[in-house]
């Protein structure tokens, strides 16, 4: 029976129409509330057009396990973009819908998104997990998944075809250290045909709740098509609440939004630290107030926020300033790190350190040009999906994993994406892909 099942799925795969190349995207992790308060609250379970993912167990094949659920989606969700998150899947996989092949996914350690739109129907709809062994196994010799259920925090979820695709933000000084200049990059999309009226607004509190700006604007969006919109509005009195301190690390709160027609239509909530601190070639982290020394330490999520928590905790204790995962961690991770001060060097999901000194072309996974794109994409994957926190001071496009040619690529992607933080690759061995080099540290 269980090979039936895996049978027939296999049978739908090959008969639907291949996967559209667009169909994963790359973005900030974000969830749409329809309300103010349980946007404030985190509050998902009263969200109208969300819900979790919890595959089940359909088929039990000898190179393939067949995870699955039926989702019922509602006609309110048809003239919507209809997205998927997967998140701590721990091996490859291969998403199909309703027996159309969406994607297959080499990295199981960054979490993924994927716009459904095309692929999803009024009713019953099978999303369909193929999990196989990964083809390129060489490049996470020494990664593991994390301590959690399979597909954890996993979830679908509809926004109207007029809403926020995206968005970056930071908090920094002026030029003359007198007030902070918020900068909020806002993308936009409209799902239609034709040009279209989007109203997003924002509002900025202080870490005592004391509102300080807010604005509302229409932007006219072409049809079919994605604009990016930027605020930057002077933010005054930062200078009494900088990130980082040493007891405290205060987060202002900002609410970003869209309207239409007078009623509010999405809410997306986030925090933003004042004066993210610089990290230097001279081995310090630069904040605000002065320069302190950098006291790195590697540091991977535990099993849940509460045991983290009393992890980082500890760390910072014991005069720890900077962690440096050895894969992308869980939200919650970042947004812990936020609070406690602490800042990341985020690192993508590649470790391959055997055969890291043999420089020939495919002596190292880092040379052989077979895998570039599969190195571009976890790169890319990491640096989206963390780059708005504050506490992310730097970025590593791997572990110790020798060096070459797709090392090369991923620096040069990661400098066209980010002007201000450095990339650090501990095995660039002196050469020009890392902008500089911090002491060695050993895995935990």
């Amino acid at each position: 029976m269980k090979r039936f099942i895996l049978s027939i799925a296999a049978l739908c795969c090959c008969a639907g129409l291949r996967a559209q190349s667009d169909a994963r995207i790359y973005r900030t992790e974000f969830i749409p509330f329809d309300t103010r308060e349980e946007a404030d609250g985190r509050t998902r379970r009263n969200i109208d057009k969300y819900r979790t993912f919890e595959p089940r167990l359909l088929s039990d094949g000898e190179e393939i396990l067949g995870l699955g659920e039926t989702v019922e989606i509602p006609n309110a969700w048809l003239d919507s973009f209809v997205y998927l998150h997967l998140e701590n899947a721990g091996t490859a996989y291969t998403l199909s819908v309703n027996g159309r092949e969406v994607a297959v996914v080499e990295d199981p350690f960054s979490p993924a998104d994927f716009d459904l739109s095309p692929y999803i129907r009024q009713g019953a709809n099978l999303l369909l997990l193929e999990l196989h062994k990964s083809t390129a196994p060489q490049l996470q010799e020494r990664l593991s998944a994390a301590p959690v259920k399979p597909f954890t925090n996993s979830y679908l979820f509809a926004q109207e075809k007029r809403s926020i695709y995206d968005f970056d933000v930071s908090l920094e000084p002026d030029p003359t250290r007198k007030f902070g200049i918020l900068d909020l990059e806002v993308v936009l999309r409209n799902g239609y045909n034709y040009d279209e009226t989007i109203t997003v607004g924002y509002d900025i509190y202080d870490p005592s709740g004391k509102l300080l700006d807010y604005s509302v604007n229409e932007f006219t969006v072409a049809g079919r098509s994605l604009d990016t919109v930027r605020f930057t509005p002077c933010i005054y009195h930062t200078d009494a609440n900088a990130w980082g301190g040493k007891d405290s690390s205060p987060l202002y709160r900002v609410m970003l939004y869209t309207k239409r027609n007078g009623t509010f239509r999405e809410y997306i909530p986030f925090r933003v630290g004042f004066a993210r601190p610089r990290l230097t070639a001279e081995g310090t982290l630069r904040y605000f107030d002065g320069e302190r020394p950098v006291v790195a330490r590697r540091c991977d999520a535990g099993a849940d926020a509460k045991v983290t928590r009393e992890q980082l905790e500890t760390l910072k204790r014991q005069g720890v300033n900077l962690l440096l995962p050895s894969q992308p961690q869980p939200d919650w991770f970042y947004a812990l790190c936020d609070g406690l001060g602490l800042a990341v060097i985020d690192c993508a999901g590649i470790d391959a350190p055997s055969h890291r000194d043999d420089r020939r072309v495919g002596g190292t996974p880092s040379n052989d040009p077979a895998l570039t794109a599969e190195y571009l994409d976890r790169v890319r994957a990491m640096y989206h999906r963390c780059r708005t926190h504050t506490c992310i001071v730097g970025f590593a496009p791997g572990n110790a994993s020798g060096n070459g040619y797709n090392m090369y690529k991923a620096y040069q992607w990661l400098k066209e994406a980010e002007s201000l933080r450095p990339i650090v690759y501990s095995d660039a061995d002196g050469e020009w892909n890392t902008d500089f080099e911090l002491p060695e540290i050993g895995r935990n």
